[in-house]
Order: C-alpha cells, then structure tokens, then sequence
C-alpha cells in the first residue's frame, strides 16, 4: 500500500525548469500566391511517466499532449508542447484521445458528468476508491478547450462534446475532433486543457493543460520585449505524491455519504512548475519574461520575489495592458495569466532569489502556506554575466476600447448548497444546476454588464468562454441580508424554475473600488470576492472592434458564434466547475428565427419604476400586458418592426396610517425590432402577429411599514422578453 510523500522531504532546486518544446505544424500554402493559409497539427492525449519529483524518486504516471515538435521527433510531455500560433493564420488541430487505460485517479459517478457507459446512478454504500467503479472508470472522455480563445463553439470543447478512445463514443454535443482556432484576436497568452464535464479536474490534474501563445508579427511592442531564451512560459500546478512517486488524489469525499470521492477544493502539498516540483532556474543579468499561469485545481498564489525587488506586467488574459505596471506582489487565480517583465542586470552574481507565494488555500479564509512548502513556488540563480540592461518601454502598450452597453444587465449569483453540519453538496450560478434550461442567450454584437453577487464565502474566478471582457468594479454589499431576501424570492437552490433576480443596489456598502490596475485590460477570467458584488462588461463582438462600433445583431466576428453546440461559463476552480458550477451559454442573432411560415424576433425590454413611498407590501402583484406592433419596412431579407408595449400594474399600497390602498400603473414601453424574412419574396403580403412571450414582475423589500415596522417594497422592477411574430398572409 502506498503511503503519502511528506513534501518536506523533497529536496528543492534540484531540479532545474524545462521550457516546454514547441510543436510544429503542417504548414498549408496557397498555391497560386503561396501565402500560408493554415497550420495544421495532430495532438493526442496519451499516457506516460515523467520524472516530476527530483531523483532518486520514482517517475509518475501522468497523462500528457503528445505531437511532433520542432525537432521532427514525436515528443509527449506535461504541460504538453507550446503552440506558437501567429495572428491572421488559422490553426487545425486533430485532437485525438489515446487513453485506452482505466482513469488512475477516482472518477465520482454520483456526479453529474461525461458518463459515457450509461451507467446507471449508485446507490449508498458506496464502494471505496479504489477500485471505485469500473464502468466510470473506463473508457475515458476527453475534449480539448482553448482557454481564452475567440473561436466558434463546435471548436470550443464543449464539456458534452467529449469523445472516448477511437471516438467509439461520444457526448450529446460532439461535432467532430478537428477544431479550428481563426487566430484573429490580440496577441496574448493562451493555454489548451481538457474540458469533459464531471472530471476536468481529473484529466488536468493528470497532467492535460499546455500554453498556447498568439503572436503578431506586426507588433510595435513586441521588439521591447524579451524574447527567445529570454523568453519563458511557466505553468504553476500545486500536486501531492506518494511515496512511489505517484500522484496523490483526494479519495474520499468531503460529504462521502452523498459524493463518495468529490471535494471542493485540491489543495497539494507540493509546487510544481512547468512538470518539475520546486524548479531552479539560472538566469543572466538581464531581463527575462515570463509568460505565468496559474495551472492550479483550486491554489491561488499570491506570488513574490525573496528579495523584495520589483517586477513589471505588461500583459493580462487577453493581451498588452494599457501601460507597464510595476509591481512587488501578483495574486492570480487559477487559470489567470500575467505577463511579467523581472529584471535581474542589477543582482550580483550567485545571487538565488526565491518567487514566494503567501496566499492563503482555500482562498481567501484558509490556511496560511507553510513557508517551508508550498511558501516556496521556485528558485532564479543569477549567474555571473555581464549586465544588459533593460530596454525602456513605451508608456502606452495597448488602445482597449470603452465598452458601453446596449444591452440590459444581469444580475447573477454564486451560490452554495450545503448539508448541515458538513462541507458543500454542490455549488451553482445563479441557484440553477448544469442541466437547467439555458438562460444565458446574449445577442451577438451586445454589450452588456454581468453583475455577480457572491453570497457564498469563497473567491470565484469566473470564466467566460468565446470572448474577452472587461472588470468595471468591485464593491462590498450586504450579503446576508441580500441573500436572505434572495432565498425568499427563489426558494433554496437549486431552484426548479428560472431564477427571479434581486437588485443589487439596496445593498451596496460604500463606494464602487476600481478594479486593480494589472486588472484593467482584457480579461477572460476573473475574481468574484466574497461579500462582494463585481460588475463585469461582456461584448460579444471581437476584441479589435472600435469604440462604439458593436451593435446587437451585427455579427463581427471571422464566424459565426451562434453556429454549433454553444458556449459555457463557469467558475475556473475545476473542483467546482464538475460539481455543477457550470452553465451552457449560447449566443443568439438579432432576431431569433423560427420556422416559416412564422418568423419570429425577441425584444427585451428593460426598465424600472421608482415609486415613493408609501411603499408597495409583499403582497403579490397582479399585472396585464398588451403588446402593440406594427410593420414598418419591409425589405428583401429583412422586416422591422416598431411597436410599444403597454403594460398595466395593479399593486397594494400603505399610506402611513396603515391603510392598504390599490394604485394602477400603466407603462408604454417602446421596442424596435428586426427579423429575417426567409422564403419570401418583397411583395409578399405580411400580417403583423403579436404574441407576449415571457413577463415576470417582482418587489424589492427595502424599506419597514411606518405602522407595524415590516420590511415593504418600494422599487418595482420589471423585465419583459416580448416575442413578436408575423406571418405570411393567406391568398
């Protein structure tokens, strides 16, 4: 039987960092201009040992991205290889999953997840890992998703687009195992992992993550930079080992009784960066950059140089940030990215310098590392060259574009389902599980603000596939309190019907806190703190667009987004993401078609009423709606509908004597719309159909009776999603 590794027992720095090797493509020319139009890779997923530990330990078994490599050779490794993809050329990659063995690590069938068996559901007492169960542990599902990557979403990775060995079988949303990545977006640092839904910790924790770095061979940046061997990316991984020098995986559940394996967060005892546990690396007297991502299930790092100096980001998630910021600590959440500029021309020869890391794990209410550990991340030993100063940076790197939105916002939440008395059963967005009705539908070319109000007492850094976007604030709020009333209005997670969002604004402390100033460029994954509301603005159009030129329904991207199986949101803590904190996302065209001879577009409107107090009471608000519309151009492929929407409220009023007295409002809410007109020709009669889809109304507790000192209502909020038709006429 194997036993655990105590980590102090491994010696540090005796190992010394491997940059990962770089693929090397197929490169497709066209004939007639020979121009490179695409490269071209096959990847595999495959099983190996490598030599994580320092010698004289064993070598683990890990899975790893296995291609052929700048060499010729066919090289496999953890992290795999680095693609060095260029702007403006597309890449194919032809992922192919040679993972024939039994998963080594405990696959949790009482999870919602890849199941590619059909194995029915067990039943307590469940059986000890191992061997756990052999129908979840073979055959292994794998998809591979580019983090970070404008792409459209058949090659995304989709979680149910897994596909087993030889593709034998395959997941509800498989299109194919050939993804194209267009490459059209900012220059920045990637990273490629595994994605199957229910053991993405798993199969990354087993080794399936590599960089992905888009280059622009245009840049007027780029020749300030570091760059060749001066270049560096790095993949930091917290692990656990047992003494035979395999990895160390929790096995049994933090609530057994209900998911026998599943914990909600790997915290490792041990620091491995780019497949080495505790690296060395010797560097000259110059600057270097390093390329960092937090590659980690669940550790954040709080990252810092022993001897106290400095260093420079310049670059985030999605890209150069607006100027070179200077810094003496760098928190990154995993799957977080920072360029980073240090400049050793300054340190005497012999020098070791040690990145330190002081974040607590669980983040942020755990423990403290232990200095001596996972305190230590790894070792620059500075050798005795001749200095090289750095090259002065322009002050401005990067133009992001202001983002302003077109589009209502949406109020979101992070939410825990506990068991009394022990740790989280599941943890969710917004109170609604995986496999809940799609709720998330922006339009394409919208801009708009995610508003997340994290009631649950962790850091979630939330990832948002297809596009980059942008922290608008950060700002304290009365959490209990807001989720008190949220859970009043919803009932307990996870809810059975769609989620009735609450305002956040009744509940904000203080004043909005800018996002940090490494924070303030493109970002794809972000840091929701608890007792905190971030806001967030999304624009589903292409990071190159200007300023003001992304319109809802205008499609801008090299593809069309809306085309495939859909996108995905998640928390990037992986042990979280398999236990439901995770949901599908698809975007929409402005209009959405349905089948002729009915054509249909949704409007959202948006608004709220301000009424003063006397304020309205809990009592349940009766409304009616009636919708006008009317067509008003008719075009060869287009319709464009103007019309109002007249909505009458009824509601309870409180004068301040405490009688109850009825009031009626009554709204016009205009909307404009515009819907494609397929299998028609322009002269075609139309008759105009108004059909109301969807118009949920409710209050907002945020005042006392001046009587009997209740909570009462005096905001009402409405949303209203009208779904308007026309139809063809007939002869």
């Amino acid at each position: 039987m194997t036993k655990p590794l105590d980590p102090h027992l491994i010696p540090k720095y005796v190992n010394q960092l491997v940059v990962p090797p770089v693929y090397k493509p197929t490169v497709v020319k066209d004939p007639a201009t020979g121009k490179e139009r695409s490269h071209n890779y096959t990847v595999s997923a495959t099983a190996f040992k490598q030599q994580l530990l320092p010698r004289p330990f064993p070598n683990t078994l890990v899975w790893g991205y296995e291609g052929i490599i700048e060499d010729g050779s066919c090289f496999h490794s953890t992290p795999g290889p680095t693609f060095e993809a260029v702007k403006g050329i597309p890449v194919n990659v032809q992922w192919v999953n040679n993972i024939t063995e039994p998963h080594f690590l405990p696959v949790d069938p009482t999870l919602h997840w890849a199941n590619p068996n059909n194995m029915p559901p067990v039943t307590p007492p469940y059986l000890p890992f191992p061997p756990g169960y052999a129908l979840a542990q073979i055959p292994v599902p794998f998809v591979t998703h580019l983090h970070g990557g404008e792409v459209r979403s058949d090659s995304d990775g989709n979680p149910e687009g897994w596909y087993t060995a030889g593709e034998e079988e395959t997941g509800i949303a498989f299109t194919g195992s050939r993804f194209t990545y267009p490459n059209q977006q900012e220059a920045t640092t990637l990273w490629y992992h595994d994605h199957t839904l229910g053991i993405t910790r798993l199969n990354i924790f087993a080794g399936l993550a590599g960089f992905y770095l888009l280059r622009d061979p245009n840049s007027e940046i780029e020749p300030f930079l570091p760059s060749g061997s001066f270049e560096i990316p790095i993949i930091i991984q917290d692990r656990s080992f047992n003494e035979d020098g395999s990895l160390l995986f929790p096995n049994i559940g933090v609530n057994p009784e209900v998911h026998p394996y599943w914990v909600q967060d790997f915290i490792g005892n041990a620091i491995m960066v780019n497949g080495k546990v505790w690296p060395n690396l010797d560097v000259e007297r110059r600057q270097y950059r390093f390329r960092i991502l937090n590659g980690s299930n669940s550790r954040f790092y709080n990252l810092k140089l022993s001897n106290g100096q400095s260093f420079m980001q310049v670059g985030s998630d999605g890209g150069f940030l607006r100027g070179p910021v200077t810094l003496t600590e760098l928190l990154l959440s995993p799957a977080e990215r920072a360029d980073v500029l240090i400049d050793f021309s300054k340190v005497e020869p012999g020098t070791k310098i040690i990145f330190t890391n002081d974040a607590v794990a669980p983040f942020p209410g755990g423990d403290p590392p232990d200095p001596e550990t996972t305190g230590q991340v790894m070792q620059f030993t500075v050798r005795d060259t001749p200095p090289v100063p750095p090259v002065t940076l322009p002050p401005i790197l990067n133009q992001i574009p202001t983002l302003i939105p077109d589009t209502p916002q949406k109020i979101l939440t992070l939410n825990v389902v506990r068991k009394e008395g022990n740790g989280p059963l599941e943890l969710l967005l917004d109170g609604q599980k995986w496999e809940a009705p799609i709720s998330e539908l922006p339009i394409v070319g919208s801009t708009m603000d995610w508003v997340f109000a994290n009631v649950s007492n962790a850091t979630h850094p939330i990832h948002v596939h297809l596009i980059q976007f942008q922290i608008v604030s950060r700002q304290l709020f009365e959490s209990d309190r807001y989720l008190a009333d949220w859970l009043r209005l919803n009932g307990e997670p996870p809810l059975q019907h769609p989620t009735i969002s609450l305002p956040v604004e009744p509940y904000l402390i203080g004043e909005p806190m800018e996002p940090d100033l490494n924070e303030q460029g493109w970002k794809d994954t972000i840091r929701a703190n608890p007792n905190e509301v971030t806001r967030m603005r999304l624009r589903f159009a292409p990071q190159n667009v200007k300023s003001g030129d992304s319109k809802p329904g205008v499609n801008q991207f090299s593809f069309d987004p809306t085309v495939g199986p859909g996108y995905v949101w998640h928390c990037h803590i992986i042990d979280h993401e398999d236990n439901d904190m995770m949901r599908p996302m698809k975007v929409v065209s402005s209009p959405i078609i349905e089948n002729i001879p009915q054509t249909c577009c949704q409007v959202v409107v948006e608004r709220n009423t301000q009424l003063v107090q006397p304020a309205l009471n809990d009592a349940p608000i009766s409304q009616s709606s009636t919708v006008f519309a009317e067509i008003e151009k008719v075009y060869p492929e287009k319709v464009v509908i103007n019309g109002f929407l007249r909505k009458t409220i009824i509601y309870t009023a409180v004068l301040d004597n405490g009688v109850k007295e009825k009031n009626t409002i009554t709204n016009d809410l205009p909307f404009q719309c515009m819907i494609d007109r397929e299998d028609t020709n322009e002269n075609d009669p139309f008759t105009g159909l108004t059909v109301l889809c969807e118009v949920s109304a409710h209050t907002q507790n945020v005042g006392t009776h001046p009587v009997t000192n209740e909570q009462v209502a005096f905001k009402f909020v409405e949303k209203d999603v009208v779904k308007v038709c026309i139809r063809k006429s007939t002869p």
